[in-house]
């Protein structure tokens, strides 16, 4: 009478592996014919992110101006690519001196409810000298300010409008200036002006547009046809 099992089994208890060299079982399926692999397309080079209009601006970002301020003046433009067209989802922020020349600005562009802890902006009444808005679906950016100062304890700048632009594609913002037309004198003494070529200077010189108003257009490189110059771009360090 076989003796029962009393432990895990052993090789001796499995079956026999079947000889090398033989199928386990026979097949009846038809041979495939092996076909070369296909070389597939590399991925398209992308930048995803970061998408600056989704929390960053706030409120009356564009009114740096106190409301109603009398002496308030607009400064408008368009971000473009190198190819011309328009930059839909960049983003730009402004500083400036204030009338008086100092640069501490006031507290208050960023106040938050204290109920809600939502962005209300500006009390409308301080100016803080600091904006920040967001291009539209056309690349066009708006600010209203005060006119332009240069700033305290720096006697040979012209006055300006300093700028950091930010946008998809660049790995790091970008800083600029906006100068005036009506402060010529200053700008063949301006530190930064007077070492650029003059087309280069041109980059940096808000034009005419209106009582009140200017134009200034933001090209993130040269026109292939050579229709406008890229924007000079500066490098603190």
């Amino acid at each position: 009478m076989p003796r029962p099992a009393t432990g895990p089994a052993t090789r001796h208890d499995l079956p026999h592996d079947p000889p090398q060299g033989l199928p386990h079982a026979p097949s009846d399926a038809p041979s495939v014919p092996s076909v070369p692999p296909v070389p597939l397309a590399p991925t398209p080079a992308q930048t995803v992110g970061p998408f600056y209009g989704y929390a960053l601006p706030f409120p009356g970002g564009e009114q740096i101006a106190p409301a109603g301020h009398p002496g308030t003046v607009t400064v408008h433009g368009c971000v473009r690519d190198g190819a011309g067209a328009p930059v839909p989802d960049a983003l730009l922020e402004f500083w400036q001196a204030g009338p008086d020349g100092s640069l501490t600005g006031a507290p208050g562009s960023l106040r938050r409810d204290p109920a809600t802890g939502a962005v209300i902006g500006r009390n409308g009444v301080d100016f803080t000298g600091f904006g920040r808005v967001p291009t539209d679906a056309d690349g066009h950016y708006v600010v209203r300010t005060l006119p332009v100062t240069a700033p305290a304890g720096c006697p040979d700048a012209a006055p300006y409008l300093a700028v950091c632009l930010f946008a998809r594609g660049l790995l790091h913002h970008l800083f600029t200036r906006v100068y005036f037309p009506e402060h010529t004198a200053a700008h063949a003494a301006d530190p930064l002006l007077a070492r650029l070529p003059a087309e280069r200077a041109k980059t940096l010189l808000a034009r005419p547009d209106g009582p009140g108003r200017y134009r200034f257009d933001v090209h993130l490189q040269q026109a292939e046809d050579g229709a406008y110059e890229e924007t000079v771009f500066l490098a603190f360090r």
